[in-house]
Formats: C-alpha cells, sequence, structure tokens
C-alpha cells in the first residue's frame, strides 16, 4: 500500500506548506491554504538511459503547423490566422462576458466545414448547452458532440471514441483526474488536467486542437497557478463588463502570432458578431457641431482605429474638483489637466472633468492625449470642433508636441474614411504636405494647435 502525507497548498501562487496557517509564507495571501494528499516518493532517483535522442539543431526538421480557419475574422485576427492544429489554447473572461457563446460559434464554424468538435462542459448540462446552442446559432450541426461530467479520465476515453480535430473544456478548473486526491479546482488537479490535455493536443500520431476555458479572479486576472499559462500556447482574454455591448479579444501570449492584435465584437440575441469597420463603430456620425468631442486614431495590432472622446468640464461644489474617465487613468487625467492648467492658461482648479470615449474603447496609447485635451479645452470653452478634424500627437510637460509611431499608417485611415484636417506634431512626417486628399497641420504647442482650431478656423 502506497504511503500518503498531507500537504498544504496555496491556490494563489502554488507554494506547498508542512502544516495549515493563516496566510502564505510566499506571497502572504490570507486563507489561501488548501489541503491535499500526496503520495510519498522514495528518496531514491532512477535514472533512465537511452530514452531521448539529442540532434544538432541544424539537423531539426522545421515544419509549418496546418491552421483551420474560421469565418469569424475577428477571431482569426487575435489567433494569428486561425486555429494551429497541435495547439493548446486557453480562453478567460468575467462571468457572461461570452466566452461559452464564441466557443459555441466556433464550434458550428468548424462543424459546418466537417470537422469534429467535442464540447466537454464541467458547469453545464447537456440540456443547458443545447438551449444555448438554439438560440445563438440557426441550426446545430451534427459533427458537434456534447459531454457534461467533470471526470477528465471520462473525457480522455470519450476523445478516442468520438475522434475530434477540436476539443472545448469548460472549464479547466471543474474537472479532474481520479489519479490524484484533490477538489476541483486545485493547483493540483488544474495543473495535471492541462498536462494531460496538452500530450492529447501534442500528439505526434493525431495532434488535435484545444481549447480551454479558464476562470477569471476578481483581480481580472486567469485563476490558477501562473504555470498553467506557461503551459498553453495561446492566452485569449475577453475584455467587457457584462451588459455592454462592446466584447473586445485580445491575447496576451500567442505562441503562433502577434500579442498586439485585438478583435472587436458586439454582443446580440444571436451570439458575437464581429465588427470589420471599427472605425464607424467609435465615432458618432453627426452634421451638427457639438462642444466637447474630438477625434483620433489610435493603433491596435496592424489596424488603424479612428476613436472619437467625448469630455465634459462643469463646475464644482466641492473643495476637490474630481476626473472621472474610464477609458483611462486617472492619474492621466490629472496630468493632462494640470498641463492645460499650466501652458494653456485655462483654470481648472474648480472645474470637475469627466473623460469617455464612444463604444467605452480603453486609451492605452499616447497618441490620443492631444485629442484628450482639445475634447477638454472644447468642452471648456463651449465650442464645438469640426467634425472633419482629427488630433494624432503625444504632448510633453513642456505643452510641446511629440510625434508618434506609425503616424503615415494613420493619416492614410483618415484619407480613407474622408476627413479633411490632421494636426500632427511638427517634424513628425518627412513629407507632411504629399497626402492629397488632407490637409496635414504640423504644429510645435499645445496653444498653437488651439489657436488654429477656434481662431483661424472659425466656424
Amino acid at each position: 500500500m502506497k504511503k500518503t502525507k498531507t500537504i498544504y497548498t496555496c491556490s494563489k501562487c502554488g507554494h506547498q506548506h508542512p502544516k495549515w496557517q493563516g496566510f502564505c509564507n510566499s506571497c502572504g495571501a490570507m486563507s489561501t491554504l488548501q489541503e491535499e494528499n500526496k503520495e510519498k516518493q522514495s528518496t531514491i532517483t532512477k535514472i533512465s538511459k537511452g530514452v531521448a535522442s539529442v540532434k544538432r539543431l541544424t539537423e531539426a526538421k522545421s515544419k509549418n503547423s496546418d491552421r483551420i480557419i474560421t469565418d469569424l475574422g475577428e477571431f482569426n485576427r487575435v489567433m494569428g490566422g486561425g486555429i494551429v492544429r497541435d495547439s493548446i489554447t486557453i480562453i478567460t473572461a468575467k462571468p457572461g462576458a461570452g466566452k461559452s457563446t464564441l466557443l459555441l460559434q466556433v464550434s458550428q464554424d468548424l462543424a459546418q466545414k466537417g470537422h469534429k468538435v467535442l464540447y466537454a462542459s464541467g458547469e453545464e448540462s447537456d440540456s443547458q448547452i443545447k438551449r444555448r446552442a438554439e438560440r445563438i446559432l440557426s441550426d446545430v450541426d451534427e459533427h458537434i458532440f456534447v459531454q457534461s461530467d467533470t471526470s477528465l479520465n471520462n473525457v480522455l476515453a470519450c476523445i478516442e471514441e468520438v475522434d475530434p480535430d477540436l476539443i472545448i473544456i469548460d472549464s479547466i478548473q471543474t474537472f479532474v483526474l481520479e489519479e490524484y486526491n484533490s477538489r476541483p479546482g486545485s493547483p493540483t488537479q488544474t495543473m495535471e488536467c492541462a498536462n494531460e490535455l496538452l500530450k492529447v493536443a501534442k500528439s505526434p500520431v493525431r495532434p488535435r486542437a484545444v481549447i480551454m476555458v479558464g476562470q477569471m479572479t476578481k483581480d481580472d486576472e486567469l485563476a490558477g497557478l501562473r504555470a498553467l499559462e506557461h503551459l498553453v500556447d495561446t492566452v485569449l482574454i475577453i475584455d467587457g463588463e457584462h451588459g455592454e455591448e462592446l466584447k473586445v479579444l485580445s491575447a496576451s501570449k500567442n505562441r503562433y502570432g502577434s500579442t498586439g492584435e485585438m478583435g472587436f465584437f458586439s454582443m446580440t440575441e444571436t451570439g458575437m458578431v464581429g465588427i470589420d469597420n471599427p472605425s464607424e463603430f467609435f465615432m458618432t456620425q453627426r452634421d451638427e457641431v457639438v462642444s466637447g468631442s474630438a477625434l483620433t486614431v489610435i493603433k491596435e495590432g496592424t489596424r488603424p482605429i479612428i476613436v472619437e472622446i467625448e469630455s465634459l468640464v462643469s463646475p464644482t461644489f466641492t473643495p476637490y474638483p474630481s476626473r472621472v474617465g474610464e477609458c483611462m487613468r486617472k492619474e492621466q487625467i490629472s496630468t493632462l489637466t494640470a498641463i492645460l492648467e499650466q501652458r494653456a492658461n485655462l483654470q481648472l482648479l474648480n472645474q470637475n472633468v469627466v473623460i469617455k470615449t464612444t463604444g467605452g474603447i480603453r486609451l492605452k496609447e499616447q497618441s490620443s492625449n492631444l485629442a484628450a485635451l482639445m475634447s477638454i479645452v472644447s468642452s471648456y470653452k463651449d465650442k464645438g470642433i469640426p467634425n472633419d478634424t482629427v488630433f494624432i500627437a503625444d504632448i510633453g510637460l513642456t505643452g510641446e508636441l511629440k510625434k508618434v509611431p506609425a503616424l503615415e499608417t494613420r493619416i492614410k485611415e483618415l484619407e480613407r474614411m474622408g476627413f479633411k484636417k490632421v494636426f500632427i506634431a511638427k517634424n513628425a512626417l518627412k513629407h507632411p504636405y504629399s497626402f492629397k486628399q488632407i490637409n496635414v497641420i504640423p504644429c510645435n504647442t499645445l496653444t498653437e494647435v488651439i489657436d488654429k482650431v477656434f481662431t483661424d478656423y472659425p466656424f
């Protein structure tokens, strides 16, 4: 009979303790130690001989992994061109963000192309999955197989029986292997289950694509050990609050593609619909000029996107004015308002400043700073900016405009969309007047931009 010993593992960092205590010695997290039974191993280490062969790197064969292409363009973009046949992917998001919905749409798309798909769920029953499928899919394809079970042993047996091309595990924290005596979601069970699925995906005889759903913590991070992220090939994240229409799919890790690409979806009653032209989604189509609105161009991966920034400046009745903005950090808003106060002589000490973007997209690039400042100035002066005018520049603490990368690509997107004027930093382009359909206006400082917009271009 094999001897066992009791250990206590931290569910956050995986550090093991010989006895229970109220906190983890490694990460300091409180009440995260979980009891597990582990077999005692012999102190004698056996060395196997002649198991692995070594070869020169120049002699190793190089092969390109085939991809399974879906009709979901935004999904393909983030994945790097499609699903690699021998890859293992994990997708995570907040509850209700659309993980299961997106994976059902991917399953239907591949099944219609003749690929077998196994959808194994440890959270929902067969009938629950069927009801969701009937709601978002017009006609469920017969190549989709479903299994409702928390035993990964049974799932592995089903894989041998069905022989699927794509395996979906929803979610990895709900499955257990019978060989390990610990509860579902524990670090041991999660990692061992993921390792078994890795063997299935990387099998040299029959490679398969595996997509796992991972639960998200309250800190908006993938639940479980960090080793789980190192194990998989791709880590996908769906960003979007419950009830919001806009859903953003991005990859924080991708061995087969870029991590800078983002896919935009609109959540509807019939599932997630890709937004093919995000520039039209993230700005308001209006004929009249309104105050507090300015346009810029951000770059998500290889794609330039025109974004509208709206600001509201209003008097405060408290000692400390508020700086509110879900699209950027509060510290960044405070920095921008300080630049306006010092360099443009705007009195904002007794004014509340609220900033948001149309569509709810976050402003991660510094190229949007000039547009954010101009939207604040527009609201403060209660004067609108022409709808055909765009601002693409960073701003320094000195009030000087700074150049941004890929500026020519951004301006070409503006030309395609029919805009007439764009303000940029001086010397940001070698040939700023080479564009024929749009007027490129280089400026040195923020005050120069304000003067040109509200004085030189009256309306």
